[in-house]
């Protein structure tokens, strides 16, 4: 494998963890930010009351876009197969 394959591999592989997380870090952060701003403007200082509704965006988030997700990491496996069996000569 050259150099420019490695950093092509490389380079889709680190694009497929960033359209695969996307979606869920996405819920979680603005879940956590609207959870902080109502515990803020109501002086709640329980800290362990924003894990709940974090927890409840990022699997509702795995649940909605889960089949987008799946279809980002199953191109990417089709690719490094592809990949593979170009580099043995088939």
């Amino acid at each position: 494998m050259s150099a420019e394959m490695g950093l092509y591999v490389v380079g889709q592989a680190v694009w497929t963890v960033l359209r695969a997380i996307a979606w869920p870090l996405g819920a979680g952060l603005l879940v956590g930010l609207v959870v902080s701003l109502l515990m803020a403007t109501t002086q709640i200082q329980e800290q362990t009351l924003a894990f709940i509704p974090k927890i409840v965006a990022v699997l509702v988030a795995l649940v909605v876009f889960g089949q987008a997700i799946f279809g980002a990491i199953v191109d990417f496996a089709r690719l490094m197969f592809e990949l593979a069996r170009g580099a043995a000569g088939g």
